[in-house]
């Protein structure tokens, strides 16, 4: 479920915290660092299942809380337990690689109750939900589209609940835009995943590959990026740019199952979202003169990083 644009930018963040640090700040073990951050992408990814599983089942606790009233009123009484019984719900809870992954993870001890109720709540005031628990049987789509508007409509938007992800997941900036596709994808789709191994081993090796390559060859790549740079404000360069130039030309040269026009537009989009204003159109410049004046001189010849070694 992992991208090749999710990698690029897990890479992208790892290259420019090795570029700022120095010392004994400096990573010493960067393929170890790269693995512990898509863990890190797993432990929230499964968290974020969880807690929607749990606002799902809030229904069943707050219908049995109210009913049990001493004096229940006919509202009380007559509390919807259908999302509790969602079909998208259940395959989720009943996933036994997720269940696995809970084991490991323990993510109950991580929520609260209050944070439950105030998502519930919210949910319970939308007309989303109101036409959901209104349309007789489970239609498939219909089950998808409410676990997706609790996650994208009343769990994201809602700041004290990305609050408590930031307390509990130092990742969550760095990594919010990937979970939101991740979770999005996963409730499309939920069955089949592999909640111990969130990336495959073909995108794990090109991961590897992306970061020791433009890491090894970080002093090559510039002396190709710095003519480029001569009527450029150096002092005025991003440095994360200078990050995904260097990636980028590394995909030239020695990632030879990428087209580059895919190697350019991943950049100028990861560039558009991760840096500044201007980087889109700057990149775009600049790595598209690149691999012009590598394919004139006869030096895209997609060799295999390994074989350079």
């Amino acid at each position: 479920m992992i991208s090749r644009r999710n990698i690029r930018v897990k890479v992208m963040q790892l290259l420019y915290m090795m570029d700022a640090s120095n010392g004994e700040t400096a990573i010493k073990t960067p393929v170890v660092e790269l693995q512990k951050s898509f863990d890190s992408t797993r432990d929230l990814f499964v968290y974020l299942l969880y807690f929607l599983t749990e606002v799902a089942k809030y229904a069943e606790t707050d219908s049995h809380k109210k009913s049990s009233k001493h004096l229940p009123s006919e509202a009380d009484l007559n509390v919807n337990t259908k999302l509790s019984g969602n079909q998208v719900l259940w395959q989720i809870v009943e996933d036994a690689s997720f269940a696995k992954a809970n084991e490991r993870l323990n993510p109950s001890r991580l929520i609260n109750e209050d944070l439950l109720k105030r998502a519930y709540n919210k949910l319970l005031e939308s007309s989303e939900y109101q036409l959901y628990i209104l349309s007789k049987g489970r239609e498939k789509n219909t089950e998808k589209d409410i676990i997706r508007f609790i996650f994208t409509d009343i769990l994201l938007p809602d700041e004290v609940f990305t609050s408590h992800l930031e307390e509990h997941f130092n990742n969550w900036d760095d990594d919010c835009e990937m979970l939101d596709q991740l979770v999005n994808s996963y409730i499309s789709k939920p069955v089949g995943f592999n909640f111990q191994e969130v990336i495959s081993p073909d995108k794990w090796d090109f991961a590897k590959s992306l970061l020791i390559t433009t890491y090894n060859k970080r002093e090559h790549l510039l002396d190709i990026i710095k003519p480029k740079l001569q009527n450029w404000d150096s002092d005025r360069i991003a440095s994360i740019d200078l990050v995904l130039m260097k990636m980028g030309i590394a995909e030239f040269l020695y990632f030879e199952t990428i087209p580059t026009k895919v190697t350019i537009n991943e950049y100028i989009d990861i560039a558009k979202e991760y840096s500044t204003e201007q980087s889109g159109h700057f990149l775009n410049g600049i790595l598209d003169s690149i691999h012009k004046e590598l394919v004139a001189a006869g030096e895209l010849n997609k060799i295999d990083f390994k074989q350079t070694r």
